[in-house]
């Protein structure tokens, strides 16, 4: 029996008990490692320390409930071993940089993380290669933050709607690598044309349009959308551009998507030019 054998049962053990309480000890003898042993394999294996994965399933399963509106937030948290509000708020701002109670509000779309699973399912998207003219955007600077929260601040604010002056427009998510201060950086906001409202704050970028690859991606539910989004840039940058024949251009990359359409689908362009072997 090798290490995913015994790594699946834990993972077994701990999803039938998210609502119980889970002792590390209990999850080393589960594994048949010594306590020293697993939470080295767990660790090298599923990437998180095994509390860190029961914390993040935990409170991936109580923003699912919470969306369905039937109980408290609290109530929910109490059932998943949270023993208290308090202790709730603070561990789901830590994840999502946002208040439960705007979640709530707001009903925008988290990364939460799912069970983990050794098998990866086969995951494909294909492109369509077009024109893109030259446009601005008005956007927020979102370096130093993850992109997830970068988004769930922007959406949970309602920034979108301030921006537009109350109009439903597309929102961008827009990126380009700093070679200077070695970072991604990254920005989120609306079509110039239409920053109609409050713009403190924002910055202007001209997108200089070009060649792009465009993905959609799959439909899918709110509660996996963001993991769609992320299963698809895995995809363009592990796969599609070391066989499309592409090579990428240095220019903005960006994402859009409407998140009061409720399509839970968005596009992402890559700026693409036709790959030339060196002779």
């Amino acid at each position: 029996m090798d290490y995913q054998e015994h790594i699946e049962k834990v993972i077994e053990y701990i999803e039938e008990n998210l609502q119980c309480e889970i002792s590390l000890a209990e999850c080393g003898r589960v594994s048949g490692y010594s306590p020293y042993h697993f939470l080295r394999v767990f660790r090298d294996t599923v990437g998180l320390t095994p509390s860190d994965y029961i914390r993040k399933r935990r409170i991936a399963e109580i923003s699912k409930e919470m969306m369905q509106g039937k109980q408290y937030s609290s109530s929910i948290a109490f059932r998943y071993g949270f023993n208290s509000k308090e202790n709730f708020v603070r561990a789901f701002k830590k994840e999502h940089h946002i208040l439960p109670t705007e979640y709530k509000k707001a009903q925008n779309s988290l990364k939460l993380y799912e069970r983990f699973r050794f098998e990866k399912k086969e995951f494909t998207v294909v492109p369509r290669i077009l024109e893109v003219f030259p446009f601005s955007l008005t956007v927020y600077p979102c370096h130093g933050e993850t992109v997830p929260n970068c988004w769930n601040k922007y959406n949970a604010k309602g920034l979108s709607m301030e921006l537009s002056g109350g109009r439903e427009v597309w929102d961008y998510g827009v990126c380009l690598w700093n070679c200077e201060e070695n970072r991604l950086d990254y920005y989120i906001g609306i079509n110039t044309e239409y920053a109609l409202g409050e713009t403190s704050g924002t910055r202007e970028l001209f997108i200089e349009g070009g060649m792009y690859a465009v993905f959609s991606t799959p439909a899918t539910t709110q509660e996996n959308f963001v993991t769609q989004i992320h299963r698809t840039w895995d995809y363009i940058n592990g796969q599609w551009l070391a066989e499309s024949g592409f090579t990428r251009r240095q220019a903005y990359e960006f994402e859009r998507y409407r998140e009061r359409s409720r399509l839970f689908s968005e596009e992402i362009y890559i700026p693409v030019e036709k790959y030339i072997p060196e002779p």
